[in-house]
């Protein structure tokens, strides 16, 4: 507040002016600080408020992209191994998986192209040798049947086997007792097909097999297993085998 103070002594006016300013109390600048943290707060939680509403706006649009591009959930799922193999086979390659019999209670079977062409819930396995023929070009199942080589007659199975065409895949899987009528000429048009152990199989012994009329070579796609009291797994049998992979098509 200003002020003027007139004072007269010995005739002389002095006229003094003086500008006076209180001084801010403690509980002033206590105050004035409160405001400001108030502000700046403030300020925080509505920059914060903004950056988040931003961000979750983002998020979204991110995780809807595949809508923008008119694409569903349904269309970008990752592929389907065929017969439940391991890996999803190439382009002029059929896929199949093998199960032989295991001991005389569970039936043996085949998984070609993701389609159970023989099993114990099909209700067209047997004792003894299960075979499946497959055109080698379309993957197409030809036909199939099961042997009994044990009481069975062993010239049906020689049959069947001189009557397979050129360009056939030839699938086979044991079940209780597969080489007790085994004889020779049936060993011999086995490995003709590309069996490296047609000739040693016996009684009770586990083996599956992917072979061709025409290969010229032994067929990578065989597992043995010999009976043998030391080492079966069940009582008077050997485990079970699998036998699963890509076998090539045959191009005409």
């Amino acid at each position: 507040m200003d002020s003027c103070v007139v004072s007269a002594q010995s005739h002389v006016v002095d006229m003094i002016c003086t500008h006076d300013r209180e001084s801010p109390t403690p509980a002033a600048i206590m105050l004035e600080f409160g405001l400001i943290r108030v502000v700046v707060f403030i300020f925080t939680i509505v920059t914060m408020w903004v950056f988040l509403r931003s961000y979750t706006s983002f998020s979204r649009k991110t995780i809807r992209l595949p809508r923008w591009l008119g694409i569903t959930p349904k269309d970008i799922q990752t592929p389907k191994s065929k017969c439940g193999l391991s890996k999803i086979c190439p382009n002029n390659f059929f896929a199949f998986k093998i199960s032989s019999g295991a001991a005389n209670v569970v039936g043996p079977s085949m998984c070609f192209e993701d389609e159970i062409i023989m099993s114990p819930v099909r209700n067209n396995v047997g004792r003894g040798l299960n075979v499946a023929l497959v055109n080698g070009s379309t993957g197409q199942v030809m036909k199939k049947d099961s042997f009994d080589m044990y009481s069975g007659d062993p010239q049906l199975l020689l049959n069947f086997l001189t009557e397979i065409p050129d360009s056939t895949l030839v699938l086979v899987a044991s079940y209780d007792d597969p080489g007790t009528k085994m004889n020779d000429k049936i060993k011999t048009l086995f490995s003709n097909l590309g069996s490296s152990y047609a000739k040693q199989l016996g009684f009770r012994d586990s083996w599956v097999f992917v072979g061709a009329k025409d290969l010229k070579s032994k067929s990578p796609y065989e597992q043995f297993l010999k009976n043998n009291p030391e080492t079966n797994k069940y009582d008077g049998w050997p485990e079970l085998l699998e036998l699963e992979g890509c076998v090539p098509r045959k191009v005409m």
